[in-house]
């Protein structure tokens, strides 16, 4: 089972591209380390305060793959320097 999801954050303490991927880099290095996923900044490069990532898992049953990407979420949204906009999943 494969499971796909996007989510947008909004990073209000950043006031350039470099703090941005600052907040961003650190997060996506811990998320990989942390979790079985692939995770990839996918939308808003360019602007300074919002990113959107794609995240995707891939297990043997639909529960253990949702469990995996809802724990990698859990954790994404536990980060402090940014806020959560919006959240989009999808199974395969």
């Amino acid at each position: 089972m494969i499971v796909y999801a996007e989510c947008e954050y909004f990073i209000p303490t950043a006031h350039s591209l470099k703090e941005k991927r600052a907040v961003l880099q650190r997060m996506l290095t811990r998320t990989k380390q942390k979790y079985n996923v692939s995770i990839a900044e996918i939308d808003h490069q360019n602007t300074w305060q919002r990113v959107r990532l794609g995240i995707v898992t891939i297990a043997s049953s639909r529960e253990a793959a949702d469990r995996e990407l809802t724990n990698a979420l859990h954790y994404l949204a536990s980060n402090p320097q940014w806020e959560e906009l919006n959240i989009w999943r999808d199974y395969v």
